[in-house]
């Protein structure tokens, strides 16, 4: 049950509601911004809530079970507001997301709260953006502990890798661009593959303080898993972190770390542990 102020609820059972649909996004890096469908601003709770970018939620329901509840958010992007590259850069991942309505006309009667959770998956086509939002009871989807598995669980540098980083972090500059997500620095000599699974985040240019993934690398050539928000141009600075596959070999021969291994590269797998003592002889 919703928990609202006696006056908000007498409120909603009028026969004429003066309603707004609020909500309030939180980025990781400690933004806060504020969104509405009225026609003007509302200062909510310290928070201004912007008319200018309203959006669009989709129908809210809620059950009794323990179904993941999802509400999707169309939107217009500006400029001002929310911009197509903070979407493409990753800023607005995983933000914190509270949708609920207030009385724009008392907003000492409080609010009622729709939803409370976090920004899933982000689409932006046309001018336009659709955000998923994702309850609470996406948490009791995930898995929770780990799993047998023949590659490492761990993330490269992390305390259950324990790798140092500094050793494996190089510096350079990008001498040619061919998209937004491939450059070029000739003078990295490192060898083939040395990148690949790793991240490059750049220092300087458009996209300074921006990270992404590599997906392949070879004779200085970058390829990134996916473009970056603005354009990459010669003379922009970065640093580069070797890349990890996660196999038994290259923690072992790369980063000389095998005591570290998070994975269970040599338990036996399905064939061998579905083997009767007939499909054993058959075999031997």
């Amino acid at each position: 049950m919703k928990q609202i102020s006696a006056a908000l609820a007498a409120h909603l059972q009028g026969e004429v509601t003066t309603l707004a649909h609020c909500w309030k996004v939180t980025r990781r890096d400690g933004v806060v911004m504020g969104f509405t469908d009225h026609d003007v601003d509302i200062i909510y709770d310290a928070v201004t809530y912007q008319a200018q970018a309203g959006f669009t939620p989709t129908a809210l329901q809620t059950s009794a079970t323990l179904a993941v509840d999802n509400l999707d958010i169309e939107g217009l992007l500006d400029a001002a507001c929310i911009r197509e590259e903070d979407l493409l850069a990753g800023l607005y991942d995983f933000a914190e997301v509270d949708v609920f309505l207030i009385n724009y006309t008392d907003l000492t009667q409080g609010r009622m709260v729709l939803r409370t959770g976090w920004l899933g998956q982000v689409s932006v086509s046309q001018g336009q953006f659709v955000a998923e939002l994702r309850g609470l009871t996406q948490r009791l989807s995930q898995t929770v502990g780990q799993l047998y598995s023949p590659t490492c669980r761990a993330m490269l540098g992390d305390a259950a890798c324990g790798v140092n980083l500094a050793g494996y972090t190089h510096s350079g500059q990008v001498s040619a661009a061919t998209s937004r997500s491939q450059f070029t620095d000739s003078a990295n000599t490192q060898a083939s593959g040395y990148f690949a699974y790793g991240k490059v985040t750049f220092t300087s240019g458009a996209n300074a303080g921006l990270s992404m993934e590599v997906k392949q690398f070879a004779n200085g050539s970058f390829t990134l898993i996916l473009p970056l928000p603005h354009a990459i141009a010669a003379g922009d600075d970065y640093t580069a972190i070797a890349g990890c596959d996660k196999r038994f070999s290259t923690c072992a021969a790369t980063f000389d770390n095998a005591v570290n291994f998070r994975g269970e590269p040599h338990v036996p797998g399905l064939d061998a542990m579905m083997q009767t003592a007939s499909t054993r002889s058959e075999t031997d």
